[in-house]
């Protein structure tokens, strides 16, 4: 029996169709952007002004916390690692496969696209980065764990966990001056955009797995008492 808050699961074909949609989205943002030599938009220059006329130690604490959440050895190694080992003690198998394939791909995709145009950085930058501003990593593993996270447990509560933390992800990037708003857009879209590429290729397996423990459940489950 499924339960009454699970969504209903896209077909396989859906998820690539949509990934791929996404991703192009991507590329083309950053082809718009280095065909206007790489430089801001006027709603990055806005955003980013915004920010800096509104600083506060105490979203810069916030803002320096989501960093180290998002990236660095901690978002990169120790969370995908640390979730598909959750998964694993929870028999989900291909759904950690899934997740830290997902991770990779989307990783290896930022680093592409990232060396592929080549933006700066907003000049009032207040941590250190890597090169290339667009597309924003942090936003994008963001995005990537939100996706995963709806594949494997398809629940409105997901759904909107994962919303909530692409954003507050993506505005601790801008207010650190890490990003251009448009970068957190790019990382946006091939953060969930390789996250459902994978997701297509796992689909049945995972749809397999999970039809399998939701059984297991049942089965487990005490029948109820009758009152005679």
């Amino acid at each position: 029996m499924q339960r009454d808050d699970a969504l209903r699961r896209p077909r396989p074909a859906t998820l690539a169709i949509v990934g791929v949609v996404l991703v192009a989205a991507a590329c083309g943002l950053g082809a718009w952007i280095l065909a206007q030599g790489n430089q801001a938009f006027a709603i990055d220059a806005w955003w980013n002004a915004l920010l800096v006329s509104s600083s506060s130690s105490v979203i810069a604490t916030f803002a320096l916390a989501m960093d180290w959440l998002g990236g660095g050895w901690f978002g990169i190694f120790a969370v995908p690692i640390g979730i598909a080992v959750l998964l694993v003690v929870l028999r989900r198998p291909w759904a950690a496969g899934f997740f830290l394939l997902a991770e990779i791909v989307s990783a290896v995709g930022v680093q592409a696209l990232k060396h592929l145009f080549g933006r700066a950085r907003p000049e009032e930058i207040l941590i250190i980065a890597d090169y290339g501003s667009f597309p924003s990593g942090h936003t994008a593993n963001a995005a990537t764990i939100a996706v995963a996270a709806v594949v494997i447990f398809p629940r409105l509560w997901t759904v909107i966990a994962g919303v909530a933390w692409v954003l507050l992800m993506a505005f601790s990037r801008t207010y650190l001056h890490a990003h251009w708003l448009s970068d957190t857009i790019g990382g946006t879209l091939i953060g969930a955009g390789t996250a459902l590429l994978v997701a297509a290729a796992f689909a049945v397996p995972l749809a397999r797995e999970d039809a399998r423990r939701r059984r297991a459940t049942t089965d487990a489950s005490p029948e109820p008492s009758s009152l005679g």
